[in-house]
């Protein structure tokens, strides 16, 4: 009869044991054997393939910019903090700039004026409507902005005049532009020269730019509202005639705009309505 084997017997366990090592041996000596056959690296090729990083070009560099703050050591350093904090000021203000002293005030409020007279709420978005005042206020001011940049940005970078005689150039195309847009109602210049206890004005010259924008700025509104009237009276016009079939049909619960809005949007098309509206709004500026 077979003798059972006993593990825990000191003879067994010593032979199990020298068992397992020789198999460890033969399964770990090619692994071994392969990473003692393997070139070492050396410390400059392990560095470069590990954690060197390549310099980066001369076009790429970032400039370090270090703001400090201290006191000023003579009043040239104060007129020139005082300068900066102008520029800021001047550019943080020249969105409302944009807005107040072009074209784009009317132009705005024009394609808003169209908008809601096509009984549309979403369409066109507002991003788009802003988008094409935008451009369309480029269109309008190319030329005074190439007289400003022409006599004033370009000689304030090329150093001929200073900060002072290139505002001076950059005003009086802006302040021209403006005068021209209230030559035909000049009623709003009056009323703030006599709210400012000022002579009544005979040219340009004698309207302060305090005065000119505040003055441009209530007839741009006052010449888009006009246009926006003029341009819900076709409109109106639909809605009362759809309005007036429904009832006489009947149908009092629907809603008239929902039948008078694709008859407007007809029209406006067959008249070809964008085309005709931004014609209109380039010529009123010129």
């Amino acid at each position: 009869m077979m003798k059972r084997f006993n593990f825990f017997r000191p003879g067994n366990f010593r032979l199990y044991l020298a068992a397992l090592l020789f198999l460890a041996s033969l399964a770990g000596g090619p692994v071994l054997s392969a990473q003692e056959t393997e070139p070492p690296l050396s410390g400059t090729s392990a560095a470069q393939g590990t954690a060197a990083i390549p310099a980066p070009s001369e076009s790429a560099l970032i400039p370090f910019i270090d703001l400090t703050i201290r006191n000023p050591e003579n009043s040239q350093e104060v007129a020139f903090s005082l300068r900066l904090l102008l520029l800021i000021t001047v550019l943080s203000l020249a969105p409302s700039i944009i807005i107040l002293m072009t074209s784009f005030l009317r132009i705005s409020i024009v394609l808003d004026f169209i908008k809601h007279a096509l009984s549309l709420q979403q369409v066109p978005p507002n991003q788009v409507i802003l988008g094409i005042s935008l451009f369309l206020t480029l269109f309008i001011m190319w030329p005074t902005f190439d007289l400003v940049y022409r006599n004033s940005f370009r000689p304030l970078a090329d150093g001929n005049i200073n900060v002072e005689q290139a505002y001076r150039e950059a005003e009086g195309p802006m302040r021209l532009f403006m005068y021209r847009q209230m030559q035909g109602n000049p009623g709003n210049i009056r009323l703030f020269m006599s709210m400012r206890g000022l002579d009544r004005p005979n040219s340009l010259a004698d309207v302060p730019t305090y005065v000119l924008i505040p003055a441009f700025i209530l007839n741009e509104l006052t010449v888009a509202f006009k246009i926006g009237i003029l341009l819900f009276i076709p409109f109106i016009v639909i809605d009362m005639v759809v309005a007036s079939a429904l009832m006489s049909m009947g149908m009092i619960m629907l809603p008239p705009v929902m039948i008078s809005m694709p008859f407007k949007l007809i029209l406006f098309i067959l008249v070809d309505g964008w085309g005709l509206l931004t014609g209109q709004l380039i010529r009123s500026f010129l």
